[in-house]
């Protein structure tokens, strides 16, 4: 917006044409310990939220928020929606580490304002649109995660064998056993603990030992230690920084996480011979299946080249019995149900008892690497609809910007020059008293609350009345320190399942609070 000096960011850059509108700057409190009444615009000023605007209730504010109380003569709902109108350009101005907002960055802003006919056209206009709107962006935010369940059903099906019916038909397969009978199993590394004899089944195609579920013609439960050699990694010491940074790839968790579901070409950090002749760390070959077993379970990728990893990942470098990518998507196939082989509530960990127990649901390796195929090529297309859905939401992320554009510009709504200018509106304002805002009472130190807040509003908030009560009559019902009722209501209203909301009583002509629907 621009002041009457005309300073200050634009804040409404429409056409000159917009007969009848003004430049009105709103008065925000300045004084942190103000109670403001009912009908004030919040903005935040200071933290993570600054410069998101929001309706108030009654409360005494704090130094993080500032009040704008619009006159009656005006619009609240066109105030509202044009103050938040450019909150980012209000959040440009933020700096620091906590980003915060001067007085004078608020106080440098002015509303470009038409009639108050039109203010009224263009909110009925804007509430028209709205709806369609949040609901086109509702439905596409629906897609993203029906296709991660399709993704994983579709891992799922593929071993169930369900993928290739057709190609089994087709096609005259080596049963895997044969293969097997022909192939040495790869030599492990000693010591560790025992593999457990203890059955874990799972739900695609990876098990802790063999359910001995029935598979499809060809396959079998097949120990992944026999076809692959199981080992993991070491993180070199950090007090000797000589053993970093040198050309050795060293995969951490940060790494798996980035290419999850891919190919690890290159990490984040790397170390050098020295570390590796110094800790357990092992140079492992391309093609190498990392699993993170620790803290973030479930990461699965495969080495692009030779690497090192830390200790929180399992390893299997496969023989020509497994297709690397194969025994990746088995592993994936788990999706979050990985977990179920591992230990612990607040951090899972899959131990190498577990790990070295693990068994695979194999299939004959033309028909692995079939189902490798057919799984990248549906994968391919499911990474097209969520660049589809992506490319939508930013196109009516667009659409609203431009709708909000032509809106306070002057451009969504006819002008009518017989109404009432918003000059002549803003002059009778200015000769209107204005109630000063009152100083926040003194209240008697608090003694210890034994009672936790929000639960003390949400038990008395059953014997409210239906249409609800205001925010005086319930710090009067509540016996509670004034700033723990205020703190506790903005709780229960902000929180991502409201149990409280606000409602304007229209008889009354004032904001009450009642319980949300269940």
């Amino acid at each position: 917006m621009v002041n009457e000096e005309g300073r200050g960011t634009p804040y409404v850059t429409g056409p000159e044409q917009w007969d009848g509108r003004a430049f009105h700057k709103p008065k925000w409190t300045t004084d942190p310990r103000r109670i403001v009444p009912e009908g004030c615009i919040f903005i935040t000023v200071k933290g993570g939220g600054v410069g998101k605007t929001f309706p108030g209730i009654t409360a005494a504010i704090g130094r993080d928020i500032q009040a704008y109380q619009p006159s009656t003569e005006l619009d609240f709902q066109f105030m509202l929606r044009t103050i938040a109108y450019r909150a980012s350009e209000i959040i440009e101005h933020a700096r620091g580490d906590i980003p915060g907002l001067s007085k004078r960055h608020i106080e440098d802003y002015a509303a470009a304002i038409p009639p108050v006919a039109e203010q009224r056209r263009i909110v009925a206009r804007l509430e028209d649109l709205s709806p369609l709107i949040d609901v086109s962006r509702s439905e596409l935010h629906k897609v993203v995660p029906l296709v991660g369940q399709y993704r994983l059903a579709l891992l799922r099906s593929a071993f169930r064998g369900e993928l290739t019916v057709d190609f089994r038909a087709e096609h005259t397969l080596e049963p895997i056993a044969d293969l097997l009978a022909r192939i040495e199993a790869p030599e492990q590394t000693r010591g560790g603990r025992a593999p457990t004899n203890e059955i874990i089944a799972g739900r695609g195609g990876i098990s802790v030992n063999s359910p001995g579920t029935a598979l499809a013609d060809g396959w079998a439960w097949v120990p992944l230690m026999r076809v692959a050699r199981q080992e993991t990694g070491h993180t070199p010491s950090r007090s000797h920084p000589e053993w970093w940074n040198g050309d050795v790839p060293w995969v951490g968790i940060p790494d798996a996480n980035r290419h999850h579901g891919g190919v690890i070409n290159d990490t984040l950090q790397t170390i050098n011979a020295a570390g590796l002749a110094n800790s357990a760390a092992r140079l492992l070959p391309a093609g190498t299946v990392v699993l993170s077993r620790t803290a973030s379970v479930g990461y699965v990728a495969i080495m692009g080249r030779e690497m090192a990893t830390s200790q929180d990942f399992a390893t299997w470098s496969c023989t020509e019995a497994l297709d690397p990518r194969y025994l990746m998507y088995a592993l994936l196939s788990e999706g979050d149900d990985i977990r179920e082989f591992g230990r612990g509530t607040t951090h899972t960990t899959i131990y190498f008892p577990e790990i070295r127990a693990f068994t695979i649901k194999l299939a004959p390796i033309e028909e692995q690497r079939e189902i490798v195929r057919r799984i990248e090529e549906a994968l391919a297309r499911i990474d097209r609809v969520i660049a589809d859905v992506e490319l939508s939401l930013r196109l009516i992320d667009r659409a609203e910007q431009r709708i909000l554009t032509r809106a306070f510009s002057g451009q969504l709504v006819e002008q009518n020059p017989a109404e009432e200018s918003a000059q002549q509106l803003l002059d009778r304002i200015q000769k209107m008293p204005t109630a000063p805002l009152v100083t926040a009472p003194k209240l008697p130190k608090a003694k210890t609350v034994k009672t936790d807040p929000t639960q003390a509003l949400l038990a008395d908030s059953a014997d409210w009345p239906d249409k609800g009560l205001t925010f005086e009559a319930i710090a009067k019902r509540v016996v509670l320190p004034y700033d723990a009722v205020r703190d506790a209501l903005f709780e229960l209203l902000g929180s991502a399942s409201p149990s409280l909301v606000q409602v304007f009583d229209e008889e009354e002509g004032r904001m009450l609070l009642r319980r949300a629907a269940p």
